[in-house]
């Protein structure tokens, strides 16, 4: 146990094993970057190089899964660093009908292929690497903003059919991924949640796409899911076939403690990342990193924030959540 690789220390927490400290690793976005291959590969490298996660990984802005169907977006420094919409593709419930799978070796899929290709290419073989991936359903949601739900609940026939051809193209990217020689994906939903649309629309409309996507990408040993929001669908998503599960722990159901007796493998998080990890002190980052490892042993635990942080916090604090860490077995 003493001096565990990366990929050993990941393996070995994803099972419940013993660990010479728990994994730990921060992700955030690489507003401008994040629209070209080669600036996106060099943020990602830069970043690693500066705080050595325990895996990598690729974190594109949401637009990008929706960009070769037309969507128009500009970054207009939101804090998160992600982009903001200019022109939406779905205008009128008649445009679900144009919405048809993608090539995605062409365009933006294509961009983000080859940025994938050169981290790949340049991380050390030890570090393991998984890329982010929007769902299906979070695909329609970004073609038509938040009335893609009024939509499939006026005329769910008609979006179910255009979420069959977003599933395909989600899932295409993710068989590619893995052929590439990723070890995983980064499936992030914001719909499966209780303030978006109950179980049993989810069940409908989310979940067989979630289930396609993970299967392409089964060849993977580092798939985790990500629920965004604060009040999560936990349970329901819980058989998953997914290694890790990542959540706004913090300030959403369920906490770490309660997640690791309804989910059977890893559990991310233990930071809390839009006030404590940007406006708080290195002295409570540590405090936080030693309360999350009290609360899971830490067993089946990667030490993570929620989800992505503001681009504006501090360096200090981040470093600070990494020392905690590396004290935690001293």
């Amino acid at each position: 146990m003493p001096g565990m690789s990366k990929r050993e220390r990941m393996k070995a927490a994803l099972t419940g094993k013993p660990v010479d400290r728990p994994p730990v690793a921060f992700w955030r976005h690489w507003p401008i970057d994040d629209q070209d291959a080669d600036a996106l590969a060099r943020a990602t490298f830069d970043y690693q190089r500066k705080y050595d996660w325990d895996f990598m990984k690729v974190t594109p802005s949401h637009t990008y899964c929706v960009e070769d169907y037309g969507d128009k977006s500009v970054y207009r420094g939101k804090p998160i660093g992600d982009r903001d919409h200019v022109d939406r593709v779905i205008k009128c419930i008649e445009d679900w009908d144009r919405i048809q799978p993608l090539d995605v070796n062409k365009g933006a899929y294509a961009r983000q292929l080859r940025c994938l290709r050169k981290v790949l290419q340049g991380r050390d073989a030890d570090t393991p690497v998984i890329q982010t991936i929007f769902n299906p359903i979070g695909m329609a949601r970004y073609l038509a903003d938040e009335v893609y739900v009024v939509h499939l609940r006026r005329d769910p026939t008609r979006v179910e059919r255009a979420l069959v051809a977003l599933t395909e193209t989600c899932a295409s990217f993710a068989r590619a991924v893995i052929a590439e020689g990723a070890d995983g994906i980064f499936l992030s939903t914001a719909s499966a949640s209780y303030d978006v649309m109950s179980e049993d629309e989810y069940r409908r409309f989310g979940r067989s796409g979630d289930l396609a996507v993970l299967e392409a990408a089964s060849g993977g040993w580092l798939n985790i899911l990500h629920l965004h929001g604060q009040h999560p669908m936990f349970r329901a998503v819980a058989d998953y076939p997914v290694q890790v599960m990542n959540w706004h722990d913090r300030t959403a159901w369920p906490t770490l403690t309660e997640a690791m007796t309804i989910f059977p493998g890893a559990v991310a998080g233990g930071v809390e990342q839009f006030t404590l990890l940007h406006y708080g002190t290195p002295d409570e980052m540590r405090a936080q990193v030693k309360d999350a490892l009290r609360q899971t042993r830490g067993l089946r635990h990667i030490v993570a924030a929620g989800c992505t942080y503001p681009v504006t916090v501090p360096e200090g604090n981040l470093l600070a959540v990494r020392e905690a860490v590396e004290m935690s077995v001293s």
